[in-house]
């Protein structure tokens, strides 16, 4: 079984690091406002279980979605939910740009699932099962809407990826 659940599936390699970020704010938040009220001579047992019900929620609203993915599925799993669609008979693509930008995919079962496109150019193995999915679903003829999404997200994460590479190897 490989690391992120199903074997043969791909994971957010970074997904691990910003979990413990939420619960190191969480726990955080909870010391800092469990303190103040000690200092402020106001702690009770009842306002300790209010700071460590308001951490909690913090942790909930901070903690990332897991995105992973195997041959012809992505999933993104939330702490309250879990969806799923099949990348190789995609319907639609779609892209919002704003505060938060996101993709929308929806399949030709009607499942749709929202997904963060940062969480793909930093982590080549997710967006080669989503790419290989787009393209089996362009063969098949079912992706009638947002080809030119997937091109232009592609094309921004080869640009990240050879910036990346220049980086590292100290030619840029």
């Amino acid at each position: 079984m490989g690391r992120s659940g199903r074997a043969g599936s791909a994971g957010d390699r970074h997904w691990r690091g910003s979990v413990r970020l939420a619960a190191g704010c969480a726990l955080i938040f909870c010391a800092m406002s469990v303190l103040v009220d000690w200092d402020a001579g106001s702690l009770t047992p009842l306002r300790t279980l209010l700071w460590i019900s308001l951490s909690a929620a913090v942790c909930a609203v901070l903690l990332p979605p897991r995105v992973t993915a195997g041959p012809g599925w992505l999933a993104v799993r939330a702490p309250w939910r879990r969806r799923v669609i099949h990348t190789n008979a995609l319907t639609a693509v779609r892209q919002y740009n704003g505060v938060s930008s996101h993709l929308v995919l929806r399949d030709t079962h009607g499942h749709t699932l929202e997904l963060d496109p940062r969480v793909l150019t930093a982590n080549p193995l997710l967006w080669h099962e989503l790419d290989t999915g787009v393209r089996r679903s362009l063969e098949r003829g079912t992706l009638r809407h947002g080809a030119d999404v997937m091109q232009r997200l592609g094309n921004h994460i080869d640009d990240e990826t050879a910036e990346a590479v220049l980086r590292a190897s100290g030619l840029s």
